[in-house]
């Protein structure tokens, strides 16, 4: 009786984001005065159990523009002594289309596509590990699914890239691919060069026509000044990015009593940059070029989800009212079932005498050879100034494979 129940709220919940669903494209419909048609195959695909978004041409520029009367600041913050005020003003924060120049020239971008939009989305959490709960989750794109490997110049220089093999010989490089993706870091990746679904922008080698793309230009430019000190300007810029396979996931914690989550960031970009100047912006230090560059943070999962709170009473030495970010320890779950106890002294499976044992080695051994659980930072080449005015060349950093054990981030009141 209870599941017939829970069965029928479900198709109802269905039928009302269902609907939810058709208002906002109408809406939509209405704005931009058009509606794409989908094939049958893409529409076979629509269940109405969420919303999806597209945005296109879209344009966002925010900036202080004294002479229109225009203001973007951050206020209320001090400096570490508690008596200088800190002043943070938004010169300028933009999302464009590729080629914007640094945020000189923007043009509209598109921000998904109908047949793979941002979501938001409620789903079952037995489906993805969370046992007997609902689970919100916020979308980027989807990645589609690696069927195969290519080989590709992603430093252009000319030649396709090589990497040393386990006997230390020169090999070409294989990248994974689908026939229907594109390569996530370069700005001109062609069809079948990769995963992601992002289009850059360009011209479509089947219809010759122009595509404006799903790859925006995104930049921040910061003007802070402490008291009466001489501001400082930062700067940083990321040309033609993509966010494809990044996703947040919230669910209520019974025990903890509070909202917990699963965050996925996949960024990739050609070109991140960071400069820093006076405030006239034009005496400038030697800007910092990171090349194809690839991050892919994974920050909790069903096992030891990330909370962010504030503290309402004393907690060590952090005081109430500061902030705190927390990702649940992995010894905490596995003790909760028995898992540590469990293990072979020696750490090897076949020392085990039981399924208990068994069943634990299987739990840590999943949960370390896991790629979900795993972040990574990679970058094609670091650049210190212009390389082809006298800058150098710090070469590539990479940085797989790491798991968050355990991981508390907390506010502190300097002033006190």
């Amino acid at each position: 009786m209870n599941n017939n129940g829970g069965s029928m709220q479900c198709d109802k919940f269905k039928r009302i984001v269902a609907r939810c669903s058709l208002s906002l494209l109408a809406m939509c419909g209405a704005a931009n005065a058009e509606l794409a048609s989908l094939t049958d195959g893409e529409l076979s695909d629509v269940d109405g159990a969420g919303i999806g978004l597209v945005f296109e041409d879209f344009v966002f520029d925010a900036r202080t523009d004294a002479a229109a009367g225009q203001s973007f600041k951050i206020t209320g913050i001090k400096d570490s002594s508690g008596i200088e005020d800190v002043e943070i003003i938004v010169s300028q924060l933009y999302i464009a289309n590729a080629g914007s120049n640094y945020g000189e020239s923007l043009s509209g971008v598109n921000l998904g596509r109908l047949v793979n939009p941002y979501e938001i989305e409620l789903i079952d959490g037995d489906d993805i590990g969370i046992e007997d709960q609902a689970v919100l989750q916020f979308s980027a794109p989807t990645k589609y699914e690696a069927t195969t490997t290519v080989n590709l110049d992603r430093d252009l220089d000319g030649a396709l890239d090589t990497e040393l093999d386990s006997s230390g010989a020169t090999v070409l490089k294989n990248y994974e691919a689908n026939a229907d993706g594109y390569d996530c870091v370069l700005a001109g990746a062609s069809m079948g060069t990769g995963t992601c679904a992002s289009r850059p922008a360009g011209i479509d080698v089947a219809s010759s026509e122009a595509i404006v793309g799903e790859r925006p230009d995104l930049g921040l430019k910061l003007q802070v000044q402490v008291g009466s000190n001489s501001s400082q300007n930062l700067s940083i810029h990321a040309k033609s990015a993509v966010f494809d396979g990044s996703y947040l996931r919230l669910w209520g914690d019974d025990n903890k009593k509070q909202l917990v989550g699963e965050y996925r960031l996949n960024f990739y970009t050609p070109e991140l940059s960071l400069n820093s100047c006076d405030a006239s912006g034009q005496s400038c230090g030697n800007t910092i070029y990171m090349k194809n560059f690839e991050l892919e943070l994974a920050l909790g999962n069903r096992f030891q989800p990330m909370s962010i709170g504030v503290t309402e009473s004393l907690d060590g030495s952090i005081q109430p009212g500061n902030f705190v970010f927390e990702i649940a320890s992995i010894t905490e779950y596995a003790t909760e079932q028995g898992y540590l106890s469990s293990l072979p002294t020696d750490g090897l499976r076949e020392s085990c005498g039981d399924d208990s044992c068994r069943t634990a080695w299987d739990f840590f051994n999943g949960y370390y050879s896991n790629s979900e659980f795993k972040s990574n930072l990679r970058i094609g080449e670091v650049h210190i100034g212009d390389i082809n005015a006298g800058g150098q060349n710090f070469g590539s950093s990479r940085i797989e494979g790491m798991t968050i054990q355990y991981l508390k981030i907390s506010s502190h009141d300097l002033a006190n």
